[in-house]
């Protein structure tokens, strides 16, 4: 890794200089989008296109996450609810720019399944935050295909 990132703590995702925020209904119930992202951290690639792979570090209290283009992120589990959220912040990165990073995925129970919400939060010059803004439109629709990926997935997985 080229850079370690401040170590930024869980209220972070309310105090960013930067917030993406996104959210999406699923048919899956919360209990089983929180065990796809936390407890079957290898099939990431599966589902979320832009991860290349995904593994479990420091005895499952860490990931390593490479994603396309070349990009790698040490993460720190900061959160781990069952079925209500899941949280990581990245401790290093050879991404250029980024000050510190944490990602929170959280699950509402909905009438149909759960509305699975998805905060970045970060933090890095003026000029990263800006492109960053700027690329909102594609992670949000990186976001949006990668749950309805993950939906597919759970409900093939639940009829098998």
């Amino acid at each position: 890794m080229a850079r370690r990132l401040r170590p930024v703590e869980l209220d972070f995702v309310e105090t960013a200089p930067l917030r993406l925020v996104f959210s999406a209904e699923v048919a899956a119930s919360p209990s089983a989008v929180y065990t796809a992202l936390a407890d079957d951290v290898a099939a990431w690639p599966a589902w979320f296109t832009a991860v290349t792979s995904a593994r479990p570090t420091d005895g499952g209290s860490g990931r390593e996450v490479r994603l396309r283009g070349g990009t790698v992120f040490a993460e720190r589990i900061m959160a781990r609810e069952p079925g209500t959220r899941y949280a990581y912040r990245v401790d290093e990165t050879n991404a250029p720019g980024l000050r510190a990073l944490l990602e929170e995925w959280r699950m509402t129970p909905t009438a149909t399944g759960t509305r699975v919400q998805w905060t970045f939060a970060a933090d890095g010059p003026a000029p990263l935050r800006a492109v960053l803004r700027l690329g909102r439109a594609g992670f949000g629709r990186a976001f949006k295909d990668a749950v309805r990926n993950l939906d597919r997935r759970l409900a093939r997985s639940a009829a098998s």
